[in-house]
């Protein structure tokens, strides 16, 4: 990239930084945004600058919002009673997807990892108990990743509610719709079973 001007390096650079996006895509990009008018430029760096201005985190469930309670927090709809627990954004946004749950988040802002450094102290759960201690929720679906951090977080949280006597459930997991059995691993088989269900 050393043959490119020092301003298009810069460009290139901090577009690579970004997650997923490689050498060769931050160039594509760079040159797309060089290509494109200057009114189109400007209302892409006027959007990231809005959005790292307006965003913060819902003091409630501490997922991304421009307004403080969240939308999903304030809609009197949804079922109050039931508190999903997720570990990012992201995933608040994937299970709104699905249109299947209507009650309300928890965001953790990550899992508990011990060999990175990350305890339960490190991610949003105390605000969790203390939410819980303030409400009338009868259940808490735990709905981080199927992976040993996300497992870990998942037993860790259980134990922490469960003496409220607050029901604590676990999403399922398991074989994928339109997956072979072949190609599972054994994790994966050993929790479609664990979760199976009468038809």
């Amino acid at each position: 990239m050393k043959h490119y001007a020092k301003p298009l390096n810069n460009l290139i650079s901090e577009l690579s930084k970004l997650p997923g996006i490689g050498g060769k895509t931050a160039q594509r990009l760079a040159f797309h945004i060089l290509s494109q008018e200057d009114k189109d430029a400007l209302a892409l760096a006027d959007a990231i600058m809005q959005a790292k201005k307006n965003m913060r985190y819902c003091s409630i469930c501490g997922n991304l919002t421009d307004i403080d309670p969240c939308s999903i927090c304030n809609d009197s709809t949804r079922d109050h009673s039931v508190i999903c627990v997720v570990e990012s954004p992201r995933d608040v946004s994937a299970m709104e997807r699905i249109k299947e749950f209507h009650g309300l988040y928890h965001v953790l802002h990550g899992s508990i990892s011990p060999m990175d450094g990350i305890g339960p102290d490190d991610i949003n759960l105390k605000q969790l108990i203390i939410r819980l201690q303030n409400t009338d929720v009868n259940e808490v679906i735990l709905a981080t990743n199927p992976n040993i951090e996300g497992e870990a977080t998942a037993m860790y949280t259980a134990r922490l509610i469960k003496p409220s006597g607050i029901k604590v459930t676990r999403i399922a997991h398991g074989v994928p719709v339109g997956g072979d059995l072949e190609y599972a691993d054994e994790i994966t088989l050993s929790k479609a079973m664990e979760g199976r269900r009468e038809l």
